[in-house]
This record gives C-alpha cells, sequence and structure tokens, in this order.
C-alpha cells in the first residue's frame, strides 16, 4: 500500500470516528493539539512512587508537554489513576525497561537521535538555576527517583545541568513539585518567544485519531464497522 493510500485510509478513519464525537469535544481537541509541543519533554528515572508517577503525567498534559519517557533500570514505574483522572490517556508514554541493560543510556541514546538535548536535574550540579535557562533547541529534562535522585550515569552523561533555587533547610522539592515549577518555566518560555515549538501537521493529525478513538464507545465494535465499509468500498472520500 503506498504512502497516499495510507492517508487516504486514515483521513476516511478520521471522518468515520468524528460522527460518534461532541463538536464540543472535537474542538476542544483541536485547541489542545495547537498548544501540544514535543520541544520539551520529562524524562523520569526509576520513580516509584505510584502518586508522584501519576501526578508527574497530569502535570505533563496540563503544560501541553505530549511525551514523557520513563525508565524502569529497578523501580516500576506505575500510575493512579485517581491522580491522573484520565490525563495519563492523552500522553505518549515511553518505557525503557530492558533486563539486564542500562535503560538510562539506551534513553539518552534515543533521545539525542530525536534531536534532543540531555538536561538533568539535580541539586549537586548546579550549573544554572532555573529561572536564567532559556533553551534555544529542543530539551529532555532527567528527574531521578524521590530518594536518591538521578543516577551517577545520568548526571555525568548529560549535556546540561539544571537546579530549582532552594532558600530553606531542605534540599530540593518533592519529584511532583520539581516537574511542575520546571514545566511553568518552559512553558512560559515558550509562549513568549516566536520559535516553532508546535506540532507539525502529520502529528496533529496522528493524536486527532488516536484521541477520537479513545474518546468513543464500542471502539472494537465500531473498528469492524470500518473494515467492513472500507473492504465494500462505502466509504465517502474525506473532504
Amino acid at each position: 500500500m503506498t504512502g497516499t493510500s495510507k492517508r487516504r485510509i486514515s483521513k476516511q478513519q478520521t471522518a468515520f470516528f468524528e460522527q460518534y464525537v461532541s463538536e464540543h469535544k472535537k474542538k476542544l481537541f483541536q485547541y489542545i493539539l495547537n498548544n501540544r509541543t514535543r520541544f520539551f519533554t520529562v524524562v523520569l528515572e526509576d520513580i516509584y512512587q505510584s502518586q508522584n508517577a501519576s501526578a508527574v503525567l497530569r502535570s505533563c498534559d496540563a503544560f501541553g508537554i505530549q511525551d514523557v519517557h520513563v525508565i524502569e533500570n529497578r523501580n516500576v514505574f506505575d500510575v493512579d489513576k485517581s491522580v491522573t483522572i484520565g490525563s495519563e490517556k492523552w500522553l505518549d508514554v515511553h518505557r525503557y525497561r530492558d533486563r539486564h541493560v542500562n535503560n538510562t543510556e539506551i534513553a539518552y541514546r534515543e533521545l539525542r537521535e530525536r534531536g534532543y538535548r540531555i538536561v538533568a536535574t539535580t541539586p549537586h550540579e548546579k550549573q544554572v538555576a532555573l529561572p536564567d535557562y532559556v533553551p534555544d533547541q529542543p530539551a529532555a529534562l532527567v528527574f531521578g527517583t524521590e530518594k536518591l535522585g538521578l543516577t551517577s550515569y545520568a548526571i555525568a552523561q548529560a549535556d546540561e545541568w539544571l537546579h530549582i533555587p532552594m532558600h530553606g533547610f531542605s534540599e530540593s522539592f518533592n519529584i511532583s513539585v520539581s516537574v511542575a515549577l520546571c514545566l511553568y518555566h518552559l512553558r512560559r518560555h515558550l509562549d513568549e518567544q516566536k520559535n516553532d515549538w508546535n506540532l507539525t501537521p502529520e502529528e496533529k493529525e496522528v493524536l486527532y485519531l488516536l484521541w477520537l478513538r479513545k474518546s468513543v464507545h464500542r471502539l472494537p465494535a465500531l473498528d469492524r464497522k470500518f473494515k467492513e465499509l472500507l473492504e465494500n468500498s462505502s466509504l465517502p472520500s474525506p473532504d
């Protein structure tokens, strides 16, 4: 099947599922897609407390971050849906959890291949304070486990080091608070600059269809119906 044929079928599938989603939700999807970004992404190394993990996902969705990368070398990343209140299903969560390998190394390599600069968040390598951090290229912010922070490998192999200034006896914030503070700063930076940080039209199309499918009830039955219509060539051509 050619790329043109695949895209035509994708558009037909989008038009098909739009019938089962309210106008309000479709407009909401488009609004959110126009504010989604992959210019920044969040990387979590060995986060294990479900409430923290879930609060991070909720913050990423709220600040318009589409991708979250989860490294599971020692700890399993567990999600508490009573905390996320469904926000996790709108995100792309990439998990690195192969056994007997350094998943942090694998994640760093893949992120660099995607064009990201690795930024380790740590109070021990005070190179750049959050208020002074103004990234000029896509950045992957890496956050460590609740008790120990980032591993020595994650810190040593980063391209930059970022810290949040503290003014009390505590050395650092809770992981979910740290993520929210960083994302708030970065979101303001995005909104104020003119750089192209939006998703591409193709990325928006893919996510829009995915979100439509996640929004409908009786999805297996509708998938079968779409397949039958496609095989019978009875689907209208999209505009």
